[in-house]
């Protein structure tokens, strides 16, 4: 898929790129597949920001996707490949032969018209879902559960997927697109495929604008502070970080300082991802 290009009506036009949707289907969403998206601008129940830089943005409906894919050797036929505001990758419309259609994740050259079917007899084909017990070694997956029956959690941005390794007894060794090594079980089910929209990760936004319709506030520097608001701030003129280094307005340092804390899944962890 091709990046789309644009007139330099502008300086910021000039560098901006974006993602061609012609492979889309030009219809509206599913309403018996859409809900309200509530948005709380990054504060808690007590009204507090808790995550910085958010608020403003488009209005838009969140789509249901079934991420368990549990109705098992019932064909379904993909009617439509369409756009989710709420994620990087495309999402596709499918309706089972029964007639319930659903949302799922579009891996990489799923066509309308396609048949994916989910079970462990299932094919090794783009869009199947089976068991990773079913899944030879060596297979491209996504939307990997990381508990059976929880649904797909591992690997679902736009353009990435997880390479499985090897399997042993109950459990399977895959290996993440961060470069991470770690343990699933093994009954825990994928998809075989990578996520649609590969061109995603090098769009060039081109202008603050076009990240205020995504929801996204403007982030500030912390050595452009005053020294009650960040451990950079204060100084005359253009000031260094200083002692102990560059951290966050906490205090926490940041460039490579580890804050992982999950004890209960590091024996799942083999190796870490890269640096």
């Amino acid at each position: 898929m091709a990046l789309k290009t644009y007139r330099p009506t502008s300086p910021a036009r000039r560098q901006m790129t974006g993602t061609d949707y012609s492979i889309l289907t030009k219809k509206a969403p599913e309403k018996s597949l859409l809900t309200t998206k509530v948005k709380n601008s990054g504060r808690n129940n007590h009204g507090r920001i808790t995550v910085r830089h958010r608020g403003g943005g488009n209005r838009n409906k969140l789509r249901l996707i079934d991420w368990k894919r549990t109705r098992d050797d019932i064909p379904a036929t993909v009617k439509a490949i369409e756009y989710d505001p709420n994620r990087t990758a495309f999402i596709a419309l499918i309706q089972y032969a029964d007639g319930v259609k659903s949302y799922i994740l579009a891996p990489d050259g799923l066509k309308v018209g396609d048949s994916v079917i989910s079970g462990s007899a299932a094919d090794i084909q783009p869009g199947n879902c089976l068991p990773i017990s079913s899944i030879p070694v060596g297979t491209e997956i996504h939307n990997i559960e990381m508990k059976p029956g929880r649904g797909g959690q591992l690997v679902r941005g736009a353009g990435t997927s997880a390479q499985l390794l090897a399997r042993e007894g109950k459990m399977a060794t895959l290996r993440l697109p961060s470069g991470e090594v770690r343990l699933v079980p093994a009954n825990c089910r994928a998809t075989i495929g990578t996520v649609s929209n590969t061109d995603n990760e090098i769009v060039n936004i081109g202008k603050a604008g076009r990240k205020r319709h995504m929801g996204r506030r403007p982030h500030v520097r912390g050595s452009v502070m005053n020294p009650v608001d960040h451990p950079h701030g204060g100084g005359e003129g253009k000031a260094p970080i200083g002692m102990p280094g560059p951290v966050t307005p906490w205090g926490v340092p940041t460039h490579g300082y580890k804050t992982r804390k999950n004890k209960r899944s590091d024996k799942y962890i083999i190796r870490r991802r890269k640096k």
